[in-house]
Protein backbone atom coordinates (compact mmCIF):
# COMPACT_ATOMS: atom_id res chain seq x y z
CA UNK A 1 0.00 0.00 0.00
CA UNK A 2 1.22 3.50 -0.84
CA UNK A 3 0.67 6.50 1.46
CA UNK A 4 0.64 9.95 0.80
CA UNK A 5 2.27 13.05 3.18
CA UNK A 6 -1.44 13.59 4.18
CA UNK A 7 -2.31 10.34 5.32
CA UNK A 8 1.11 9.96 6.80
CA UNK A 9 0.27 13.40 8.42
CA UNK A 10 -2.80 11.78 9.76
CA UNK A 11 -0.81 8.40 11.00
CA UNK A 12 1.44 10.60 12.92
CA UNK A 13 -0.68 13.04 14.64
CA UNK A 14 -3.07 10.30 15.81
CA UNK A 15 -0.07 8.41 17.57
CA UNK A 16 1.13 11.43 19.01
CA UNK A 17 -2.24 11.87 20.35
CA UNK A 18 -2.36 8.21 22.19
CA UNK A 19 0.80 9.01 23.72
CA UNK A 20 0.56 8.19 27.47
CA UNK A 21 1.86 10.98 29.76
CA UNK A 22 -0.94 9.92 33.08
CA UNK A 23 2.23 9.74 35.11
CA UNK A 24 2.91 12.06 38.12
CA UNK A 25 3.87 15.06 38.30
CA UNK A 26 1.55 16.69 36.39
CA UNK A 27 3.71 19.81 36.54
CA UNK A 28 6.23 18.06 34.33
CA UNK A 29 4.14 16.09 31.63
CA UNK A 30 1.23 18.31 31.44
CA UNK A 31 3.16 21.04 29.65
CA UNK A 32 4.70 18.66 27.10
CA UNK A 33 1.45 17.25 26.34
CA UNK A 34 0.20 21.04 25.72
CA UNK A 35 3.49 21.72 23.50
CA UNK A 36 2.67 18.57 21.11
CA UNK A 37 -0.36 19.27 21.12
CA UNK A 38 -0.57 23.23 19.31
CA UNK A 39 0.62 20.81 15.76
CA UNK A 40 2.83 22.12 13.62
CA UNK A 41 3.15 20.68 10.05
CA UNK A 42 4.91 17.65 11.52
CA UNK A 43 8.02 18.13 8.96
CA UNK A 44 10.18 16.02 10.15
CA UNK A 45 8.20 12.60 10.97
CA UNK A 46 7.02 12.78 7.61
CA UNK A 47 9.98 13.12 6.19
CA UNK A 48 10.85 10.13 7.88
CA UNK A 49 8.02 7.85 7.00
CA UNK A 50 8.39 9.12 2.99
CA UNK A 51 11.94 7.96 3.21
CA UNK A 52 11.38 4.68 5.08
CA UNK A 53 8.18 4.40 2.16
CA UNK A 54 10.72 4.59 -0.58
CA UNK A 55 11.89 0.60 0.75
CA UNK A 56 9.30 -0.22 2.79
CA UNK A 57 5.41 -0.44 2.84
CA UNK A 58 5.35 -1.38 6.95
CA UNK A 59 5.50 2.36 8.05
CA UNK A 60 3.96 1.48 11.40
CA UNK A 61 6.64 0.21 12.69
CA UNK A 62 8.52 3.17 12.93
CA UNK A 63 6.04 5.44 14.01
CA UNK A 64 7.79 5.38 17.46
CA UNK A 65 11.12 6.92 16.28
CA UNK A 66 9.04 9.41 13.87
CA UNK A 67 7.27 10.50 17.05
CA UNK A 68 10.87 10.85 18.99
CA UNK A 69 11.87 13.15 16.45
CA UNK A 70 9.18 15.20 16.48
CA UNK A 71 9.57 15.47 19.97
CA UNK A 72 13.11 16.55 20.47
CA UNK A 73 12.19 18.94 17.63
CA UNK A 74 9.09 20.81 20.23
CA UNK A 75 11.93 19.85 22.70
CA UNK A 76 14.45 22.80 20.62
CA UNK A 77 10.90 24.99 20.43
CA UNK A 78 10.27 25.08 23.86
CA UNK A 79 13.72 25.64 25.36
CA UNK A 80 14.20 28.14 21.98
CA UNK A 81 11.02 30.22 22.87
CA UNK A 82 12.77 30.64 26.59
CA UNK A 83 15.83 31.38 25.23
CA UNK A 84 14.50 34.28 23.04
CA UNK A 85 11.79 35.09 25.54
CA UNK A 86 8.68 34.70 22.79
CA UNK A 87 5.55 35.19 24.47
CA UNK A 88 3.61 32.75 21.17
CA UNK A 89 4.06 29.89 19.69
CA UNK A 90 2.14 28.66 16.77
CA UNK A 91 -1.08 31.22 17.82
CA UNK A 92 -0.70 29.93 21.34
CA UNK A 93 1.49 31.42 24.96
CA UNK A 94 4.56 29.51 25.14
CA UNK A 95 5.00 27.14 28.58
CA UNK A 96 7.01 29.51 30.24
CA UNK A 97 4.47 31.99 30.15
CA UNK A 98 0.98 29.48 31.03
CA UNK A 99 3.74 28.08 33.62
CA UNK A 100 7.24 29.47 34.88
CA UNK A 101 10.48 29.60 33.36
CA UNK A 102 11.78 26.26 35.71
CA UNK A 103 8.52 24.46 34.24
CA UNK A 104 9.75 25.06 30.74
CA UNK A 105 13.70 24.22 31.60
CA UNK A 106 12.30 20.55 33.71
CA UNK A 107 9.88 19.81 31.02
CA UNK A 108 11.71 20.51 28.39
CA UNK A 109 14.59 18.36 29.45
CA UNK A 110 11.98 15.65 30.03
CA UNK A 111 11.47 15.80 26.47
CA UNK A 112 14.82 15.16 25.42
CA UNK A 113 14.45 11.97 27.41
CA UNK A 114 11.31 11.18 26.22
CA UNK A 115 12.52 11.58 22.22
CA UNK A 116 15.53 8.93 23.14
CA UNK A 117 13.53 6.59 24.84
CA UNK A 118 10.74 6.76 21.32
CA UNK A 119 14.23 6.70 19.05
CA UNK A 120 15.66 3.71 20.61
CA UNK A 121 12.57 1.36 20.48
CA UNK A 122 13.39 -0.19 17.58
CA UNK A 123 15.06 -3.53 16.26
CA UNK A 124 18.97 -3.89 18.06
CA UNK A 125 20.26 -4.46 14.29
CA UNK A 126 19.60 -0.83 13.80
CA UNK A 127 20.19 0.51 17.32
CA UNK A 128 23.61 1.42 17.02
CA UNK A 129 23.48 3.55 13.70
CA UNK A 130 19.88 5.27 14.66
CA UNK A 131 21.36 6.24 17.96
CA UNK A 132 24.56 7.70 16.81
CA UNK A 133 22.83 9.26 13.94
CA UNK A 134 20.36 10.84 16.20
CA UNK A 135 23.02 11.96 19.06
CA UNK A 136 25.82 13.75 16.95
CA UNK A 137 22.68 15.42 15.48
CA UNK A 138 21.61 16.93 18.50
CA UNK A 139 24.84 17.88 19.65
CA UNK A 140 25.07 19.52 16.33
CA UNK A 141 21.63 21.16 16.72
CA UNK A 142 23.45 22.67 20.37
CA UNK A 143 26.29 24.14 18.27
CA UNK A 144 24.04 25.86 15.95
CA UNK A 145 22.25 27.35 18.77
CA UNK A 146 25.10 28.26 20.63
CA UNK A 147 26.33 29.77 17.33
CA UNK A 148 23.05 31.56 16.64
CA UNK A 149 23.03 33.85 20.58
CA UNK A 150 27.06 34.43 19.71
CA UNK A 151 25.95 36.52 16.35
CA UNK A 152 23.86 38.46 18.32
CA UNK A 153 26.53 40.42 19.51
CA UNK A 154 28.98 40.25 16.55
CA UNK A 155 29.29 42.43 13.85
CA UNK A 156 31.62 40.85 11.78
CA UNK A 157 29.68 37.63 10.75
CA UNK A 158 30.22 36.32 7.60
CA UNK A 159 28.05 34.45 4.61
CA UNK A 160 29.67 30.93 4.99
CA UNK A 161 29.56 31.21 8.83
CA UNK A 162 25.56 31.74 8.95
CA UNK A 163 25.37 29.20 6.16
CA UNK A 164 27.16 26.72 8.94
CA UNK A 165 24.93 27.88 11.48
CA UNK A 166 21.38 27.49 9.23
CA UNK A 167 22.94 24.00 9.06
CA UNK A 168 23.74 23.02 12.17
CA UNK A 169 20.62 24.60 13.47
CA UNK A 170 17.76 23.60 10.95
CA UNK A 171 19.23 21.64 8.47
CA UNK A 172 20.66 18.78 9.96
CA UNK A 173 17.48 17.62 11.76
CA UNK A 174 15.56 17.55 8.53
CA UNK A 175 18.43 15.39 7.53
CA UNK A 176 18.75 13.45 10.01
CA UNK A 177 15.00 12.65 10.00
CA UNK A 178 15.23 11.08 6.24
CA UNK A 179 18.54 9.32 7.26
CA UNK A 180 17.22 7.39 10.11
CA UNK A 181 14.15 6.85 7.83
CA UNK A 182 16.41 5.20 5.14
CA UNK A 183 18.77 3.12 7.73
CA UNK A 184 15.36 1.47 8.86
CA UNK A 185 14.18 1.20 5.82
CA UNK A 186 17.09 -1.04 5.13
CA UNK A 187 18.08 0.98 2.18
CA UNK A 188 21.52 0.77 0.37
CA UNK A 189 24.41 2.95 2.48
CA UNK A 190 24.67 5.31 -0.59
CA UNK A 191 21.17 6.01 -0.56
CA UNK A 192 21.13 7.22 2.76
CA UNK A 193 23.53 9.32 2.64
CA UNK A 194 22.51 11.22 -0.60
CA UNK A 195 18.73 11.33 1.02
CA UNK A 196 20.71 13.09 3.95
CA UNK A 197 22.59 15.11 1.84
CA UNK A 198 19.07 16.11 0.24
CA UNK A 199 17.93 17.59 3.54
CA UNK A 200 20.08 19.27 3.87
CA UNK A 201 20.56 21.23 0.79
CA UNK A 202 16.77 21.28 1.11
CA UNK A 203 17.37 22.53 4.95
CA UNK A 204 19.21 26.08 3.63
CA UNK A 205 16.76 26.60 0.93
CA UNK A 206 13.92 26.56 3.71
CA UNK A 207 15.86 28.47 6.05
CA UNK A 208 16.67 30.91 3.34
CA UNK A 209 13.70 31.12 1.78
CA UNK A 210 12.27 31.98 5.66
CA UNK A 211 14.93 34.59 5.79
CA UNK A 212 13.72 36.03 2.48
CA UNK A 213 10.20 35.79 3.27
CA UNK A 214 11.02 37.92 6.43
CA UNK A 215 11.29 40.93 4.34
CA UNK A 216 9.11 40.30 0.97
CA UNK A 217 6.69 37.98 2.36
CA UNK A 218 2.88 38.36 2.29
CA UNK A 219 1.93 38.34 6.20
CA UNK A 220 -1.45 36.25 5.56
CA UNK A 221 0.90 33.51 3.58
CA UNK A 222 3.71 34.17 5.77
CA UNK A 223 1.52 33.06 8.46
CA UNK A 224 3.51 35.75 10.89
CA UNK A 225 4.25 40.03 10.50
CA UNK A 226 7.03 40.57 7.90
CA UNK A 227 10.02 42.62 9.35
CA UNK A 228 10.57 40.48 12.39
CA UNK A 229 14.17 39.90 11.87
CA UNK A 230 15.01 43.57 10.31
CA UNK A 231 13.42 45.01 13.99
CA UNK A 232 15.62 42.85 16.06
CA UNK A 233 18.80 43.07 13.79
CA UNK A 234 19.08 39.62 13.41
CA UNK A 235 22.42 38.59 11.57
CA UNK A 236 20.52 36.36 8.40
CA UNK A 237 21.34 36.07 4.81
CA UNK A 238 19.58 38.94 3.55
CA UNK A 239 21.84 41.72 5.94
CA UNK A 240 25.12 40.12 5.97
CA UNK A 241 24.91 40.51 2.22
CA UNK A 242 23.78 43.73 2.22
CA UNK A 243 26.80 44.99 4.28
CA UNK A 244 28.65 43.10 2.53
CA UNK A 245 27.84 44.87 -0.87
CA UNK A 246 26.55 48.26 -0.14
CA UNK A 247 28.63 51.05 -1.08
CA UNK A 248 29.99 53.73 1.43
CA UNK A 249 26.40 55.54 1.76
CA UNK A 250 24.37 52.81 1.84
CA UNK A 251 26.55 50.68 4.80
CA UNK A 252 26.55 53.61 6.50
CA UNK A 253 23.04 53.88 6.38
CA UNK A 254 22.59 50.56 6.97
CA UNK A 255 24.78 50.50 10.13
CA UNK A 256 22.65 54.12 11.53
CA UNK A 257 19.19 52.00 11.69
CA UNK A 258 21.16 49.20 13.48
CA UNK A 259 22.97 51.07 15.37
CA UNK A 260 19.95 53.38 16.52
CA UNK A 261 17.73 52.30 19.84
CA UNK A 262 14.91 54.63 19.48
CA UNK A 263 12.61 54.28 16.44
CA UNK A 264 9.50 53.55 15.02
CA UNK A 265 9.19 49.97 13.46
CA UNK A 266 7.25 50.24 10.34
CA UNK A 267 9.83 53.58 9.36
CA UNK A 268 12.32 51.42 9.92
CA UNK A 269 11.82 47.98 8.79
CA UNK A 270 10.65 50.51 5.40
CA UNK A 271 14.00 52.03 5.20
CA UNK A 272 15.94 48.82 5.30
CA UNK A 273 13.64 47.29 3.06
CA UNK A 274 14.19 50.00 0.37
CA UNK A 275 18.20 49.49 0.98
CA UNK A 276 17.73 45.86 0.41
CA UNK A 277 16.03 47.06 -3.10
CA UNK A 278 18.70 49.29 -3.95
CA UNK A 279 21.38 46.52 -3.44
CA UNK A 280 19.69 44.01 -4.91
CA UNK A 281 19.64 41.44 -2.11
CA UNK A 282 16.39 40.01 -2.77
CA UNK A 283 17.51 38.84 -5.93
CA UNK A 284 20.91 37.61 -4.30
CA UNK A 285 18.87 35.60 -1.78
CA UNK A 286 16.54 33.87 -4.31
CA UNK A 287 19.32 32.72 -6.27
CA UNK A 288 20.84 31.56 -3.44
CA UNK A 289 17.90 29.54 -2.51
CA UNK A 290 17.26 28.19 -6.42
CA UNK A 291 20.67 27.22 -6.09
CA UNK A 292 20.24 24.68 -2.64
CA UNK A 293 16.80 23.88 -4.33
CA UNK A 294 18.37 22.46 -7.20
CA UNK A 295 21.28 20.59 -5.82
CA UNK A 296 18.79 18.64 -3.55
CA UNK A 297 16.60 17.74 -6.24
CA UNK A 298 19.56 16.18 -8.29
CA UNK A 299 20.56 14.52 -4.98
CA UNK A 300 17.33 13.23 -4.69
CA UNK A 301 16.86 11.90 -8.59
CA UNK A 302 20.33 10.20 -7.88
CA UNK A 303 18.91 7.85 -5.64
CA UNK A 304 19.03 4.31 -6.59
CA UNK A 305 15.22 3.96 -7.12
CA UNK A 306 12.56 4.81 -9.75
CA UNK A 307 11.50 7.94 -10.24
CA UNK A 308 7.35 7.43 -9.60
CA UNK A 309 9.05 5.79 -6.19
CA UNK A 310 10.45 9.14 -5.17
CA UNK A 311 7.37 11.10 -6.59
CA UNK A 312 5.68 11.62 -2.73
CA UNK A 313 8.99 12.60 -1.24
CA UNK A 314 9.78 14.86 -3.62
CA UNK A 315 6.15 16.71 -4.11
CA UNK A 316 5.99 17.02 -0.17
CA UNK A 317 9.02 18.72 -0.36
CA UNK A 318 8.00 20.76 -3.60
CA UNK A 319 4.90 21.99 -1.26
CA UNK A 320 6.95 22.79 1.50
CA UNK A 321 9.28 25.49 -0.58
CA UNK A 322 5.73 26.54 -2.50
CA UNK A 323 7.14 25.52 -5.68
CA UNK A 324 5.41 24.02 -8.74
CA UNK A 325 5.36 19.84 -8.60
Amino acid sequence: MTFSAAQLSDKMNAYLSTMPYMREPKGLYTPIEYVLSLGGKRIRPILMLLAYHLYKEDVDSILSQAAGIETYHNYTLLHDDLMDRADMRRNKPTVHKVWDDNTAILSGDAMLVLAYQLMGNCPERYLKKVMDIFTQTALEICEGQQWDVEFETRNDVTVPEYIEMIRLKTSVLLAAALKIGAVLGDAPTEDTQKLYDFGIKMGLAFQLQDDFLDVYGDPKVFGKNIGGDILCNKKTFMLINALSLANEEQKAELERWISNTDFCPEEKIKAVTELYNQIGIGRVCEEKINEYYAEGLSLLESVSLPAEKKEELRTFVCHLMNRKV
